[in-house]
């Protein structure tokens, strides 16, 4: 076997001490840390765990002086570890390219990290280890690390029901609210009438989001200033643009870690676990009773009442 084939399937300290520049560097590693999780593009690999197996070097300035033995001088192992969790929390994951760009772009932004590499396997997709592996450096990321200090926006989240989403006062609460500085995301349940009941649960909650979706977009037509958005990362885009967005439920609620405790048919709860994600400073509830929610402010309004 050839260096470079035999480098390409290495561990990470070995091509990271292959691929080093000139100057001193140290590196610290985690080797073979395996964690069950649910991750995948098929649907094969929805609804169940699998094991994925983390291999990671990091490379650090060295220290100069004496350490004195403090932890606090050092880049300790659980940083990278609780890199690798904070990612595999924040939501479910087609790819492992995706989860590796994130844990590595994590581990960038600890003041002594220089270069990271990242390989991450999977053990149960075959007979063999199927993975990827990146490199990257904190120069070559350059503003695409995300700023730790940011804090992300607290919207206000409203849900309207049937008889508010037909609402003559609907153009009215969205002047009023829109002209509050909290970003307005607005959210709706299931359309009236029928819709197909397939029997099989997780087809039909599939079928419950899609119908809430075109809900949503019953909602956009109505105003040109609402946008239907589904990703988080385009809720943060809007969020910060000052774009009224009506949020489509089926990405971020399938993807969760820990998804609604509640049907989705019961939309107003849904809606309150989707601000409890987004952290919204309020939960205002249109022409229903509002469901409890940890840790967000609620409140109700008639159709026939000022939302303000």
């Amino acid at each position: 076997m050839s260096s470079e084939i035999r480098l390409a399937f290495a561990h990470p300290s070995e091509r990271a001490i292959a691929t080093s520049d000139d100057g001193p560097v140290d590196r610290i590693s985690l080797r073979d840390h395996i964690v069950e999780v649910e991750i995948g593009a098929f649907q094969a690999e929805r609804g169940t765990r699998q094991r994925i197996c983390f291999n990671v070097v990091v490379e650090v300035q060295p220290i100069v002086g004496h350490i004195d033995d403090d932890v606090d001088r050092i880049l300790s192992y659980d940083r990278v570890t609780e890199a690798i969790a904070t990612e595999l929390g924040a939501e479910r994951l087609n790819l492992l390219e995706t989860l590796a760009e994130r844990i590595a772009e994590r581990i960038l932004l600890e003041p002594q990290a220089l270069r990271t590499f990242v390989r991450i396997e999977k053990l149960d997709r075959g007979p063999g280890a199927l993975g990827v592996e990146i490199v990257r450096s904190r120069g070559e990321l350059g503003d695409s690390v995300p700023d730790s200090s940011h804090e992300r926006p607290h919207p206000r989240v409203v849900y309207l029901t049937n008889a508010a989403l037909k609402s003559e006062h609907l153009g009215t609460w969205i002047d009023q609210l829109s002209a509050e500085p909290a970003p307005l995301i607005l959210c709706v349940g299931l359309p009236d009438g029928p819709r197909p009941d397939v029997g099989h649960p997780m087809a039909q909650r599939r079928i419950d989001l899609l119908a809430i979706e075109q809900n949503g977009w019953m909602l956009a037509s109505r105003d040109a200033r609402c946008k239907v958005v589904a990703t988080r990362t385009e809720l943060d885009w809007a969020m910060k643009n000052g774009q009224v967005c009506v949020w489509a439920p089926s990405k971020i609620v399938l993807d969760a870690v820990e998804g609604p405790d509640a049907p989705v048919t019961e939309s107003a709860a849904l809606t309150g676990w989707f601000a409890t994600e987004m952290e919204a400073s309020e939960l205002l509830v249109i022409g229903a009773d509002a469901p409890r929610v940890a840790n967000v402010s609620v409140r109700n309004s008639a159709i026939g009442e000022s939302v303000l």
